[in-house]
């Protein structure tokens, strides 16, 4: 199968020992900000859209082609993702529009299902040259089968990979979706088992709730692709709070939202300089 934009990122990445970023699109501000901040980083990133935000927005194809729009005019390289899709007509549709990756997220089904629904939506991904992550173990921070506490088994792992045939894999290491303070606890061990286990990149969920020390230490025991969201939205909050504060007679969202995107833009740079650990 020819390299999707992602593998392309992902991929050499992996080989290198090095971080990838994937952050969260909420709105075009924050896409650009995304952008903005690796360009500045010198770095490419992952531009990802949850199938909560298709949800928001009332579909996924207007953030969707607003992010495909900022990614085609970037100055680095820049993948679209699909994040935590549980729907497949949501992975159908995030495929036409011409997203290079999806994360289909089977996790909260039982393990044969989730084996049985990945493997099916990797060879259609695959057919159409896209680039597929799959979940497996609980991470925590969602509703539902989203548990605090589970991990991810090193030889399911290993087992799951192989029967699915899936090109990353998200696994529950310790962190949590949705933290807003930086004190995850992960275990660095069971991280690099899970390397030595499976033959593809591992992807960390819940990163916001991770310190830049223990980011950098996840990198260098296995992780590739890190994924951000929350950590963004409360720089992205911060700055809009303050400029209205200090000004609140403003009425132009532009003037609260521009400083927004600055924060975010700022964020990003910052993390996608922890990932690299220091190397080209």
């Amino acid at each position: 199968m020819p390299l999707s934009p992602t593998d392309e990122i992902v991929g050499p990445a992996a080989r290198a020992g090095v971080g990838v970023g994937a952050f969260n699109v909420v709105q075009l501000e924050h896409a650009e900000a995304i952008v903005a901040g690796a360009e500045a980083a010198g770095r490419p990133v992952i531009l990802q859209i949850s199938e909560n935000t298709a949800r928001y927005h009332g579909g996924l194809e207007p953030v969707g082609l607003a992010a495909l729009a900022v990614a085609r005019a970037a100055l680095i390289p820049v993948a679209v993702h699909l994040d935590h899709a549980e729907s497949v007509d949501l992975v159908h549709e995030a495929v036409r529009l011409g997203f290079s990756s999806v994360m289909f997220d089977a996790s909260t089904l039982p393990y044969k299902e989730n084996l049985r629904e990945t493997r099916e939506v990797a060879a259609y991904c695959h057919a159409r040259e896209v680039w597929v992550e799959a979940e497996l173990g609980e991470v925590g921070g969602k509703d539902g089968a989203h548990a605090p506490g589970v991990r991810t088994d090193p030889a399911e792992a290993r087992d799951f990979v192989a029967a699915t045939g899936v090109d990353a894999l998200a696994v529950a290491v310790g962190s949590s979706h949705a933290m807003t303070t930086r004190d995850a606890v992960l275990d660095f061990a069971l991280i690099a088992a899970l390397r030595d286990a499976v033959g593809v990149p591992l992807v960390l969920h819940g990163s916001s709730g991770v310190a830049d020390a223990e980011l950098a230490r996840a990198v260098a025991a296995g992780m590739t692709k890190v994924n951000v969201s929350t950590h963004l939205n409360k720089q992205f909050t911060r700055a809009a709070r303050t400029y209205l504060d200090a000004h609140p007679s403003a009425v132009d969202p532009r003037k609260y939202l521009g400083p927004a995107r600055d924060a975010v833009a700022e964020a990003v740079a910052h993390l996608l300089g922890v990932l690299r650990g220091g190397r080209d």
